[in-house]
């Protein structure tokens, strides 16, 4: 059983690494740190503008080191790499930003250790980490599930739902044990409570659409993601700039149901 730990484990890499003090990665605040997190909102509200989610970063990470103790300056900062990380093409910054957002977490979880937005804002980091560089992933698995089961029990509203939408997403697409935490049983309840804390955000329809899909309720799971579509259609109409691609994610969920169905329906059965 050791011996085959092992070879599971050639490649492997750790998640987390000692984070370096916010003074290093944190401008010197120019103002107290109520002010920074107003400049910062409102530079994320343009984040669609060029520059704008970089300052909006920026300015997050000053409001942390004005005031270490308030979770949404870290949480900010985490959201502000995330949407730039998804914008760049080039692949060394890509994994540059994303171990960035993991040394935010870790900072957070440092300053703020009770706070649920810290074990969320952490676990999406790693999943971010992950997915750029692979070999991260089987150490931070396990880490990313109790992160979101902890946030989840403290403050289940952060990121309108997003503990128990992040976690229906980690159970659907990691591997099952003994290689990692995957449990698609357990995620359709988990993409399910999503849903109920916000219905009408595209992205817990799209979580709810992929569960069913793994259970093959292929229905129930084009009716959730017909509605991922119209909520992120609406989205896109209201200038919301991260609508557009939760909208092409479910256009392309959809054609795939139909096709699975399509072939499902095409099978004949011997008489």
């Amino acid at each position: 059983m050791k011996r085959a730990a092992l070879l599971l484990c050639i490649g492997c890499a750790s998640a987390l690494h000692k984070p370096p003090p916010i003074e290093s990665i944190a401008a010197a605040p120019r103002t107290g740190a109520a002010q920074l997190l107003t400049e910062a909102e409102a530079a994320w509200a343009r984040r669609a503008e060029p520059g704008q989610a970089a300052a909006a970063e920026d300015l997050y990470l000053q409001a942390a080191r004005a005031d270490p103790s308030r979770p949404e300056s870290f949480a900010g900062a985490i959201r502000a790499k995330a949407f730039r990380l998804g914008r760049e093409k080039d692949g060394a910054e890509r994994l540059r930003l994303a171990q960035g957002a993991v040394q935010v977490g870790q900072l957070c979880e440092q300053n703020a250790p009770a706070a649920p937005a810290c074990d969320y804002w952490l676990a999406a980091a790693l999943g971010l980490q992950a997915r750029e560089r692979s070999a991260t992933a089987k150490d931070a698995l396990p880490r990313m599930t109790d992160l979101l089961r902890r946030a989840a029990r403290a403050d289940p509203s952060i990121d309108h739902g997003g503990p128990h939408r992040l976690l229906a997403t980690v159970l659907l697409r990691a591997p099952g044990w003994p290689l990692g935490p995957g449990d698609p049983d357990a995620a359709l309840p988990e993409a399910q409570a999503a849903v109920r804390i916000a219905p009408d955000f595209a992205p817990n329809q799209l979580a709810l659409g992929e569960a069913l899909r793994k259970h093959e309720r292929a229905a129930e799971a084009r009716s959730a993601y017909s509605k991922a579509l119209r909520l992120a259609t609406d989205g896109a109409a209201q200038d919301d700039p991260d609508a557009a691609g939760w909208a092409e994610e479910a256009r392309a969920a959809l054609r795939e149901v139909g096709i699975r169905h399509q072939a499902s329906s095409a099978i004949v059965t011997p008489a």
